[in-house]
């Protein structure tokens, strides 16, 4: 199972053209959105489940789209649910044949309620102490039992308290112009944001649709069925009649094996 983690993937130079125009390509901290959904729009079975949707080509592009953002954020029910290696594993990025860390994202985790488990055998720990990855960093609302700050720090990660957040909800929440403006002020200019659901519905909602730069998202030829996680956001009101949440621009659809890729652009002129 490791030296399947582990092994080198290619995405070859003709599907990079196709995908190339929607990476980041400004100083400025860039934002893409990106995550694999069903015909019926689930991203899991059901929650804390992990659920493999992308099929080979589609997932080596989504460790090329890794490879091109300096930092990748998930929400901690991800972590948990998936233990994610939070690296890319493309040919000729650190680790998989280039030097250093180079071509690797640094792994951020979204965890203000200090649910995720992280220890000595998470597989982003582990790839870092390798040198096939970066140590994460860890965003939290409160202070960190000294058994996980030692385990990331040891491995090069660190936490980020937010203490004046509100951790008590059933649902953790940040907001996200925070989060970005964080990382712009420790050099990262390009993010790349996977999940899971609540993250996922959040940045779609018209209170962060603006904030996004590009959407990717890999659609399998599969239904989930009910009871799923769901991308879905809030639904949005004007003058009290439901109108759309959100629609992108610049769309181009790129077949990946059986799977389709949808590239975007948030079309945030709504008039």
């Amino acid at each position: 199972m490791a030296s399947a983690i582990r092994s080198t993937l290619q995405f070859s130079p003709s599907q990079r053209q196709q995908i190339d125009p929607y990476l980041p390509a400004s100083k400025k901290p860039h934002v893409t959105l990106t995550f694999a959904t069903s015909l019926d729009s689930n991203i899991t079975l059901t929650p804390g489940v992990e659920t493999p949707l992308s099929g080979p080509d589609s997932k080596s592009m989504t460790y090329y789209l890794r490879s091109k953002h300096d930092a990748i954020i998930i929400g901690a029910g991800t972590a948990i649910a998936d233990d994610p290696s939070l690296n890319s594993r493309i040919e000729g990025v650190g680790g998989y044949g280039g030097q250093g860390l180079e071509g690797q994202p640094r792994p951020v985790v979204l965890d203000l309620r200090g649910r995720w488990d992280v220890s000595a055998t998470s597989k982003v720990v582990k790839l870092a102490r390798e040198g096939k990855g970066k140590a994460p960093w860890v965003f939290v609302g409160a202070a960190v039992a000294e058994e996980k700050r030692k385990t990331i720090e040891e491995a090069g990660g660190k936490f980020v308290v937010f203490e004046d957040k509100n951790v008590d909800s059933l649902v953790e929440k940040l907001d996200w112009r925070d989060i970005i403006s964080e990382l712009s002020k420790e050099g990262i200019t390009s993010v790349m944001i996977e999940g899971g659901g609540v993250v996922i519905n959040e940045l779609l909602s018209p209170s962060y649709f603006d904030l996004l730069d590009t959407v990717i998202v890999t659609i399998a030829p599969t239904w989930l069925g009910k009871n799923g996680v769901q991308v879905c956001p809030d639904e949005r009101f004007a003058g009290g009649v439901k109108i759309p949440v959100g629609k992108l621009k610049d769309v181009k659809w790129v077949p990946l094996g059986e799977d389709v890729v949808l590239c975007g652009r948030p079309n945030i002129d709504r008039g």
